[in-house]
């Protein structure tokens, strides 16, 4: 596992579980560059929802709100994600980012990553029992799921041949 600690400042939000930090040179091990670099990040373990999703612009201001033009300190996974994204804890000033999103009801708990017994999972549990954020909603829709039916929405249908 990458163990190399990164200080940036972040430049940029995505959405609620995205940012773009720059980071200046370093040698680590994982990043040397002469000149600073941007880098895209995807907060690990957990899942904020989609932006044309219900709570997906709150999510995301919420995630400025805690980092935008902050200093950042960012620890790396061991992989990227499928979109090229570094997938990393986030500290901004401080305070747990990933932690933070979940704490606040703008973000789920990404079970499929997230280690057993992580910490997140009683800050969630705490969210939905104060029904914070997206847990305010009557039937909140996990990301996920929500991505996964668009999907089948826009998935072209082939032509009947009873036609």
């Amino acid at each position: 596992m990458i163990t190399a600690l990164l200080l940036c400042t972040v430049i940029g939000i995505s959405d609620g579980d995205t940012l773009t930090v720059r980071c200046p040179q370093q040698s680590t091990g994982w990043l040397e560059d002469s000149e600073a670099r941007n880098i895209r990040v995807r907060l690990a373990d957990i899942d904020a929802p989609e932006k044309s999703q219900p709570f997906g612009q709150r999510s995301k201001q919420h995630l400025a709100a805690l980092c935008f033009q902050k200093q950042a300190e960012v620890m790396p996974q061991a992989r990227l994600d499928r979109y090229g994204r570094t997938v990393a804890h986030v500290r901004c000033d401080g305070q747990d980012a990933n932690a933070a999103q979940v704490k606040a009801g703008m973000a789920w708990v990404y079970g499929r990553y997230a280690p057993q017994g992580s910490h997140l999972m009683a800050l969630q549990a705490s969210a939905m029992h104060e029904r914070l954020g997206l847990w305010s909603d009557d039937r909140p829709v996990p990301p996920w799921d929500w991505r996964r039916l668009r999907r089948v929405a826009f998935t072209p249908q082939a032509p009947d041949p009873q036609r």
